[in-house]
């Protein structure tokens, strides 16, 4: 997988064209916001150097990294003294499957990414403790490191799950306190929320953690069924009822409120995004 790929499925709904709509209750129906030199035989040859198998990650392993740092394919990163500042903490360490048919596999090599990209997002609910739909409806996202190509010819095969929170586009937030199980918690459920620094659909809209300023809130998703991206009017009308009624919901006044329905693009479902999000003002 390569980085870019990684970032789509990190951030899978945080594209700068936010396909949304909004309503206000009691309005007119919503509509879409819609290579190297050659040397000289003459210059002396480089000394090769000898790649080192790299040891295998500690679970449990805190680390400070940066969001580049956090959505790159591998890590030479030292791990710190998880009471001390740091944004990534490794929930999950596994061992790579590079053998397939006898035949042996390089690391960068799409089957053996596939592993990796789909064995730790599925392991981080469990270790937060959440359902799927609240680990959507958070910034609590999934990163994942193999060893390069020299430390696996050198004999590593293992691959390391970490759990970020992003705080903003291309911003990471601290993690502090224990982590595992945090989603089971009503009030940790808020501050990793996935909210909005405005309203779905507008030009001001991104993505923020819930826990700093914000106008806009997800609340629900909204599932969307089958295996090929059902197109982008099917995929906005499955929202309208369950985002109406989510918004009605979490109304004070039933007959006079606001709400967004987000649905994903093309893309974000090729990315892994196979529901839409429900917003109102918060």
């Amino acid at each position: 997988m390569t980085p870019s790929r990684r970032l789509a499925a990190l951030l899978v709904a945080s594209m700068a064209g936010v396909a949304a709509l909004s309503a206000c209750s009691g309005g007119d129906q919503p509509s879409a916001d819609s290579s190297t030199p050659a040397s000289s035989a003459s210059e002396p040859s480089a000394t090769p150097t000898t790649a080192t198998a790299a040891p295998r990650p500690g679970n449990r392993a805190c680390y400070a990294l940066s969001y580049d740092a956090a959505v790159a394919p591998t890590s030479d990163a030292d791990p710190v003294d998880c009471a001390a500042a740091h944004t990534s903490i490794t929930y999950a360490v596994g061992t790579l499957d590079t053998v397939v048919a006898g035949h042996l596999l390089a690391v960068d090599s799409k089957r053996v990414q596939a592993q990796v990209a789909t064995d730790c997002p599925a392991a981080l609910p469990k270790f937060l403790g959440a359902t799927p739909d609240q680990l959507h409806l958070s910034m609590l996202r999934a990163v994942w490191f193999t060893p390069t190509v020299e430390q696996s010819d050198a004999g590593a095969d293992w691959y390391r799950c970490d759990v970020i929170a992003v705080a903003a586009d291309g911003k990471l937030a601290a993690l502090t306190g224990k982590i595992g199980g945090v989603l089971a918690r009503p009030e940790a459920r808020q501050r990793f929320g996935m909210c909005g620094a405005a309203e779905p659909g507008t030009a001001d809209f991104h993505r923020v953690i819930c826990s700093t300023d914000h106008s806009w809130k997800a609340i629900a998703t909204v599932p969307i069924a089958g295996e090929k991206y059902p197109g982008e009017g099917a995929a906005q009308a499955a929202g309208q009822t369950p985002c109406e009624n989510a918004g009605r919901d979490a109304a004070s006044d039933k007959l006079n409120f606001k709400w967004s329905y987000e649905w994903p693009t093309a893309e974000q479902w090729d990315a892994g995004q196979h529901y839409g999000l429900c917003w109102v003002p918060d």
